[in-house]
């Protein structure tokens, strides 16, 4: 009983302090590109956050991360920015073992079901970040250090007056581009096909980005796993657009 007790208190010690690192500090109130659901949690994925947080979850703090001590061996690094349930993230770091990964989610249903997955298949490549992925890129990775960036199905905010609120911005971008390294890659997904547009012209009007498969041209044979999101899609017979840009 004693134990239960400390592993609950430590486990709303964590949630309390990743909540609020989501808090903005100063009166100015960020523009997010997600709002924080309450999605119920179930038994296993509460179990996997308090059993496996300290374990695979690296900390957000505004200061640079040392990747030579969160991976065993220094090897590609491939970062997936809002991973949802993270099936497709946990099958590219099962079938790519040489490879390193890190997913930056908010969700705590989905992190909690992704730390599943990690402790199921034994992995020691894959890592997860639970903050908003702006903050984590701007504070925690040094210009040039990460070999691939992915954002697969973000929410494409519709209506117009939310349009803002989409990730793929000008700004953004411009900040992935500096954390890339030369002949670094970005990958992006999504079934709807004005976001895949804005995307396109956001990509393309990038200073130092290039079209893997052409000016105006979306990637039409990606190389990556399915995704729940684009299933659904296809169901509701929405296309699929994906876009590769290479670090010049």
């Amino acid at each position: 009983m004693l134990h239960q007790r400390f592993i609950s208190n430590r486990w709303n010690r964590l949630l309390s302090k990743a909540s609020c690192n989501l808090i903005p500090t100063d009166n100015k109130r960020p523009i997010r590109s997600y709002v924080i659901r309450s999605g119920r949690l179930t038994d296993s994925q509460r179990k996997a956050l308090e059993n496996h947080w300290m374990d695979h979850v690296i900390e957000y703090e505004a200061e640079l991360i040392d990747i030579n001590t969160v991976f065993p061996e220094i090897r590609k690094l491939t970062i997936e920015i809002g991973f949802g349930m993270g099936d497709s993230l946990l099958a590219m770091a099962v079938e790519n073992p040489n490879s390193n990964y890190i997913g930056i989610e908010v969700h705590k249903p989905g992190v909690g079901k992704l730390l599943q997955g990690i402790t199921e298949r034994k992995l020691n490549n894959l890592k997860i970040i639970c903050h908003d992925a702006k903050e984590v890129l701007l504070n925690c990775f040094e210009a040039r250090t990460i070999d691939k960036l992915q954002i697969y199905f973000p929410d494409p905010w519709p209506k117009k007056r939310h349009n803002k609120r989409r990730i793929v911005q000008p700004d953004f971008i411009e900040l992935l581009e500096g954390r890339l390294k030369q002949n670094g890659l970005i990958h992006l997904a999504t079934d709807w096909q004005a976001y895949a547009e804005h995307m396109l012209e956001v990509m393309e009007s990038a200073e130092g980005l290039q079209n893997y498969c052409g000016d105006s041209n979306y990637w039409l044979q990606p190389d990556r796993p399915g995704t729940k999101f684009e299933r659904r899609g296809q169901l509701l017979g929405h296309g699929v657009w994906d876009l590769l840009f290479e670090k010049r």
